[in-house]
């Protein structure tokens, strides 16, 4: 038997076993033991309370904030954003599981499987033959030139692989026929153009530095390549392709990973070169956008990676602009955020090469301003101070900026410093502040979109919305019955004999087949391996949810049997209140003769529901 995509159930198996889930949930999650369970802030979604639960004997893990939950392979998923036999071949590659599998179900997306295969195959070879090109031949010696003068040396030239494509039409074109890919593809995936009369085709790269473009396994899926002397575009990245999508890739995140992770800050910058040199001077956490504005999916992955980032944008001002714009993403999508200040008209190359790594370190990355102090800054380039309009305007638009702070300690701060440097009455801008604060207060809707900000850090002052909405009677039942099914494969046969899967809630109606399913395969009771076999984030979630119920409520036979009788009875109350809207009906169109026959009906089944609930008594 296989699961998911043809990968075979004894590797699903294996992976699970290898990967014990408190180890790998550890690389990402600071967690501490509560009893026998693991808890820890949820990296999924920002909140000031650890909501975050794993439970080392079911090796499954489940936030009661997000409602995320599931086992080490759903884990891996949630964090990397991979498929689920993405996540599966990477956690085998870790353990040393050979992957000899299809990837995708059936034959279908085999073609698709192939070609990706082969477009990276073609990545990586081509990364190693434009390096080989601009430090073995007599062609790359201008561009090799050019990186020393730029301050790169060898050792960092050879660890992002940087390399020249050569002012010749088809050089790459020529390399890869003879090694037997088919040139039509490789246009496809970005590495040639098709000549514009049909005859064939040349490389899409020419008279380059090459800078290889990594996936977040490390593997070659594109380039970036700045032409050299004059020239456009002045930049060229590949195009998009099934490998590539500039909305959803960071350059060198599978180089800084570990020190992210490690550091929990991630150093965002506008350029690679901007990375290469600032990697050079120590910081390893630094990655950045390709050629493209920050996305929400660009937040959304750094999220997962970090809970800091320092933004270290060019000193220019379209650099700062762009800083500015960023913010609001970042904290939205839960990151805090500091900024790094650069002398204007400065980039990090620039200010690394003119004031030296120890000082790049010292003085940007080492000491980046709040958000409050950035925004100000930024907002007092906007106005002429030596004019009186100006200042006042400034002053105005700082003290809108300092309203935003929930901390009255820190508004109190920044307000003094104003007080002091324009000489205004510290009491006239907290008057302003306040009145700024009420209007923001008027602004805010009275819901807040995330149904979970109860335990967001964001929102520690949040009003109480009451208490929470009671599930029904069945509900409660289906729940605990399926708590103990998944526990006991003598109860799951009892409970399939009785009412097999007409549970109400159809997740939970699932949930039974399932596992009904499992069980039917020979297979032990075991919470990780049964979520391996359901393949929805869903009915994972859901499962995860239901197994961390506290398990300490009392079960026997007689408990089982009025669990049974609360679920069976439902459809039965359904249809009694259904007869009861039509006799209404009837009454009402003066059909008399149905309304009484309804009536008797509903008598029947009443009578019925009454004798099955004393049968349990």
């Amino acid at each position: 038997m296989t699961y998911g995509n043809k990968i075979p159930e004894e590797i699903i198996d294996a992976v699970r076993k290898h990967h014990d889930i408190v180890e790998t949930v550890g690389k990402y999650v600071h967690l501490t033991k509560h009893g026998k369970y693991m808890k820890g802030l949820c990296p999924f979604h920002s909140e000031k309370t650890p909501s975050f639960t794993v439970t080392p004997e079911l090796q499954i893990y489940h936030c009661y904030g997000c409602g995320k939950g599931g086992n080490v392979i759903r884990f891996i998923e949630e964090m990397e954003g991979y498929s689920f036999p993405e996540a599966v071949r990477v956690l085998a590659e870790d353990a040393g599981i050979p992957v000899t599998w299809a990837s995708h179900d059936g034959n279908k997306n085999a073609p698709q499987d192939a070609d990706r295969a082969k477009i990276i195959e073609a990545h990586e070879l081509t990364a190693k033959l434009y390096h080989h090109v601009l430090n073995n031949t007599k062609q790359g010696q201008t561009a090799k030139q050019y990186l020393r003068e730029r301050g790169l040396s060898d050792k960092l030239i050879d660890h992002f692989m940087i390399g020249y494509a050569p002012e010749e039409w088809d050089l790459l074109a020529r390399f890869l026929t003879n090694r037997g890919f088919d040139l039509a593809l490789m246009e496809k995936g970005g590495l040639l153009s098709a000549k514009t009369d049909g005859s064939g085709y040349v490389d899409r790269f020419r008279n380059r530095i090459m800078f290889p473009i990594w996936d977040r396994d490390g593997k070659a899926t594109a380039f970036a390549g700045r032409i050299i002397g004059e020239g456009q575009p002045k930049y060229l990245n590949s195009p998009e392709t099934m490998l590539f999508t500039k909305s959803r890739t960071l350059y060198n995140l599978h180089y800084a990973r570990p020190a992210i992770r490690k550091s929990k800050q991630v150093v965002l910058f506008e350029g690679y070169m901007d990375v290469i040199k600032s990697w050079s001077a120590g910081v390893k956490n630094g990655i950045a956008t390709m050629g493209t504005a920050l996305t929400d999916e660009h937040c959304a992955m750094l999220r997962r990676q970090a809970e800091e980032i320092v933004v270290c944008y060019d000193g220019d001002d379209a650099g700062q602009a762009a800083a500015y714009k960023s913010i609001p993403m970042l904290e939205t999508a839960g990151l805090k955020v500091a900024v790094a200040m650069l002398p204007k008209g400065k980039d990090p190359d620039d200010y690394i090469s003119e004031y030296g790594p120890e000082a790049f370190l010292r003085e940007t990355i080492d000491q980046p301003v709040s958000v409050t102090k950035f925004k100000l800054i930024y907002s007092r380039k906007n106005h002429i101070l030596l004019k009186e309009e100006g200042r006042k305007n400034y002053l105005l638009q700082a003290v809108e900026i300092i309203a935003e702070l929930d901390s009255s300690t820190e508004r109190e701060v920044y307000l003094k410093e104003l007080s002091r440097e324009f000489e205004i009455s510290l009491d006239s801008l907290k008057q302003d502040c306040y009145q700024k604060r009420q209007e923001l207060q008027k602004k805010k809707p009275q819901g807040d979109n995330n149904d979970n900000s109860w335990n967001n850090g964001r929102n520690e002052k949040r009003r109480t919305s009451g208490p929470p909405t009671l599930m029904p009677a069945y509900t409660h039942a289906e729940r605990r019955l399926l708590h103990v099914m998944m526990r006991d494969r003598e109860v799951a046969q009892a409970v399939h004999d009785r009412i097999g899967d007409a549970f109400n809630v159809e997740d939970h109606a699932a949930l039974a087949a399932y596992l009904y399913a499992y069980f039917a395969q020979g297979y032990d009771p075991d919470a990780s391996r049964f979520i391996a076999t359901l393949h929805d984030d869903r009915l994972e979630r859901t499962a995860a949810s239901i197994l961390m119920m506290d398990g300490d409520f009392p079960f026997d036979e007689t408990i089982m049997n009025a669990y049974i009788q609360d679920i069976a009875k439902v459809p039965q109350f359904r249809d009694i209140e259904r007869k009861k809207e039509e006799m209404v009906h009837a009454e009402r169109t003066g059909d008399f003769l149905a309304a009484a026959q309804i009536a008797s009906e509903i008598i029947t089944l009443e009578r019925q529901l009454k004798g099955r609930q004393d049968d349990r008594f």
